[in-house]
Formats: C-alpha cells, structure tokens, sequence
C-alpha cells in the first residue's frame, strides 16, 4: 500500500482510528505529512481520540513544527495519561524543542523505561547542565545492564561531551572482563576506538576480540581497517587480501581508503566504477573523487566540478540582530563539549536538532536559511539520474538531517570531513575573529582528510564572514584552517536527501 491509494479509498469524515493512523504512517514513510495533516488532525480533534492526536504531534514533527507537535502531544496525553509511547513522544519533541525535558523524561521512565527513554532523559539532563551526574547514572546502569552495546557507545559520547574523552571505554571495559565471549560488546569497544581516531588501540582490540570469541570473520574487516588507519600498511595489505572483494559499502570503503594511501590508483579505479554506479555512490562519492582527479579522468568534473555546486548567500538583509543570535548560541556552548566522532579541535559543538528549537532567533535564522536552500536548489545544474546529487527531486519541503553550532576559538579548527547523511552541507557565520590574515579560518572544500596521506588541492576556498552562508554537496570534502585568536562561531546544518 501507499500513501495515495490508501488517500483515495478513504471516505470524507472517517471515523476509523486504525485507517487515519495507517494513513498518517504512510505519510511520514512518504513525505506526505502536508496531505496527511489535513485529514488527521481534524479527525482527532473530532473524534477526541489520543492515539490520533499522536499521529498529528508526529506527523507535525516530521515538518520540524515542533510549537504545534507540543500542543498535539498535550493533548493526547491528556486523553490518555498512562500511554508511554505518547508520554515518551511528548518528552522528546520538547527536548528537541530546546525546552527543559527532564520532568516529562521521569514521567515516560515511570510509564515504560525502554533503552531510548533512559537515553533522551540522559540526554535531557545533559541539556540542562547536569552531565556529570547524569554520566554516573548512565555508568551505573550500564554496570547492572552490561551487555546494552549501544548504551555504552552513548557513554563513550557523553564521556567526551563532558570533558573525560579518556575515560570513552571505562564502561564497556568492566562489561568485557565479566563477559569476554560477547562479539557485540567488542564491536562496541572497537566502534568507540576508532570513533576517538585511536586506531592503534581498535587494532589490539580486534586481535582480543578474535582471540576471546574464537570469531576472525566478525572483526577481520575493523582489524584491516585498523591496521590501515595506524599506519601499519604491509600488514594492512595482507589482511585486506584475505578478505577479497567487497560485498558491501562499508567494505568497499574501508579499502578505497587503504588504496588511497598506497596511492594504488589502478586498483582503486575499478573499485570507483563499480560502487558509483549503484544506489550506494552517494557514500562512495568522496573517495571517487580522489582517484578521478590522481588520474585526470574527466568524470570528476561531471562529480563535483561544477561552480554551481558551491554557493555563498548573504543572508544580513534576512535576520534580526546578529548580536542576539550570538547571545542564544553562547549560552548553549557554556553547556556543550566535543563529541567524540566529530571534526571540532578546539571548541565546543551543541547538542540536539539546533533549528528545531523554538528560540525566536533560531526560527528566524531558520526562516533565511529554508530560503537560501530553496535558491541554492534552483540554480543546481539540471536534474541528473546518474549523478549522487543531482538525481534528487527538487520540489520537497526542506527537511533537516542534523543541525548545530560549532564555537572555535584560539586556533580552532575542523579537520576535513564528509556527511553521509546529508544532501546539501552548510557553514552559516555567526561570528568571525577581527583581522583575519590570509587563510587564516579559511573554509577549505574538496581536499580531503590528512590521515589519507594524498595531496590533492582545495576545489575551492571561502573566506569567513559574518552573515554568511556557504553551501555546497555534503559529500564533498570540507574543512577549516586555524586561526590565531578570536571567536569563529558558525551554525551548521545538512538538508536531508528529499523522498
């Protein structure tokens, strides 16, 4: 079934909860919450129904109108009170809302603690200032809840938000030494290793892991992986061989990547043209682009060449006082950190959905933004279906993938990176240090990370400047160059790739 031939079969004023809730499923699947909004939320205000009010605050969230998902989510709550998923529903919605969520959280924990509750109110906390206590309560259920692998990869995170990026493994550690025979609690110590770039260490980890689990084909491609990303090339080599010929993207692109460090041009170009020709070239895209611009094959231009790719807007005459902005993003850095898994050296990066909160400057921001990407969409070159980009419809609502503020201040910087999530990728300037010389701050597209060890040259550079937007295909590579003192403060954000 589909959204359009379960809307063709519904009669005007149905009264059917379970057929308004397919349809309402059906549109969040197919992007037709728009369609669905229009059905469902008379009929719950009609029928007085909790389950339908539930649908309308979800489908409202899908829309990033989190005011209207609140008031939904009031109102099935109050029609049925003990309902945990709607009381989990509602507590997520604020805390994505940027509103204190901790008291709705401990309702939704009362009604049904599943793992993504004790997680948002973790989170809630967290958002509010209290992440050293709530990092103990996380390690302390993870003690009496030891092999829960995705909790310990949330500590990890926390661990590094707060300030303790040392202490990322503590938790799964004392896990192993009571159950070393676990595969999935190893694949959570190596994830978080390599997430920290302490490749050595997740190399060791694999040989444990083999070694306790008598499993070498669960951890042989994170082993190769390893050996690759420490350096360790020969052995890194013989250990890729072993595996033979990728089956999936995450092989294929673990050994694009041992390949361009060995600058093996002729065996990573057959790779390039089997994985950019599937529904996976989207992730495979950076990695291409290495290896067609080494060999001067023309297809790097059709990739990223194009000037239309990258666009900066000057969005001054669109926003209320920028000082006001920089006042709202400051006091959300005095509570964020430095995620383990991201590009930020040194400064701090927020937390949450950033343009899904209701702070009148952040809807504002929002508002300019939604209309820069709406231009940024209609002067992309043509419509292309081969292309990892270009093949996406452009007549959808702008849906966000992840949004956030990065602060750097004191020679802060971005190491160069790539979105696998995104469509369109963004640097918005909040702030800008005072006499910046040269490249100093510099957003630096197309040349890729330094741990590749290949020297390609920038497709293009941007000089910060307050007020404005960069965008450009999220998975093109991207990164900033130090500066020497000041604040560099930027909103980011990833359009997602449209239904």
């Amino acid at each position: 079934m589909t959204f359009a031939s379960v809307l063709a079969t519904m009669r005007p004023q149905t009264s059917d909860p379970e057929a308004l809730g397919e349809l309402a499923r059906l549109a969040l699947q197919e992007g037709e919450e728009d369609a669905a909004l229009r059905i469902v939320a008379p009929a719950a205000e009609r029928l007085r129904n909790a389950r339908l009010w539930q649908w309308t605050a979800l489908l409202h969230r899908a829309l990033d109108e989190h005011d209207r998902a609140l008031e939904a989510f009031e109102a099935a709550g109050q029609r049925d009170p003990g309902d945990a998923s709607i009381a989990h529903g509602h507590a997520r919605v604020a805390l994505e809302a940027g509103l204190d969520a901790r008291a709705l959280f401990a309702r939704a924990l009362r009604l049904g603690a599943s793992a993504d509750v004790i997680l948002g109110h973790i989170a809630a906390r967290y958002a509010m200032g209290d992440g050293e206590a709530a990092a103990a309560d996380l390690a302390a259920i993870l003690d009496r809840n030891p092999l829960w692998s995705q909790g310990h990869i949330q500590w990890a995170q926390l661990s590094s938000m707060i300030g303790r990026p040392g202490e990322a493994t503590a938790t799964v550690d004392r896990a192993l030494a009571v159950h070393p025979d676990q595969a999935g609690l190893w694949q959570a110590a190596i994830h978080i290793l390599v997430s920290a770039e302490r490749h050595a260490e997740a190399r060791a980890r694999a040989d444990r892991a083999i070694g306790a689990t008598g499993d070498r084909s669960a951890f042989a491609l994170a082993r190769a992986a390893a050996l690759s990303d420490s350096g360790e090339n020969d052995e890194a080599e013989r250990a890729f061989a072993q595996l033979g010929n990728p089956a999936d993207i995450g092989h294929a692109i673990r050994l694009a990547r041992h390949l361009i460090r060995l600058e093996s041009w002729d065996r990573l170009a057959p790779l390039a043209d089997r994985w950019m020709g599937g529904d996976d070239a989207h992730v495979f895209w950076p990695y291409a682009s290495i290896v067609w611009r080494k060999v001067a094959d023309p297809r790097w231009a059709w990739l990223e060449g194009d000037d239309r790719l990258v666009q900066v807007h000057d969005l001054s005459d669109a926003l209320p006082s920028l000082e006001r902005l920089r006042v709202v993003l400051r006091a959300l850095h005095a509570r964020s950190g430095r995620f383990l898994d991201q590009s930020v050296r040194g400064g701090t990066q927020t937390d949450g959905p950033l343009l899904s909160r209701l702070d009148p400057e952040i809807r504002a921001l929002r508002r300019a933004i939604e209309r820069a990407v709406d231009a940024y969409r209609a002067s992309l070159p043509p419509i292309d279906p081969r292309h990892p980009m270009l093949r996406h419809r452009r007549d959808r609502r702008i849906r966000f993938a992840g949004s956030w503020s990065v602060r750097l201040v004191d020679a802060g910087s971005h190491s160069h990176h790539v979105h696998p999530q995104g469509w369109i990728s963004s640097a918005f300037y909040v702030s800008v240090p005072p006499g910046l010389s040269g490249d100093e701050g510099t957003l630096v597209l197309g040349q890729p990370q330094a741990e590749l060890g290949v020297k390609v040259e920038p497709v293009r550079r941007v000089v910060p400047k307050a007020a404005t937007l960069v965008l450009f295909p999220s998975m093109m590579w991207h990164g900033t160059l130090p500066f020497r003192d000041g604040e560099r403060m930027t909103v980011a954000f990833d359009v997602a790739p449209p239904h």
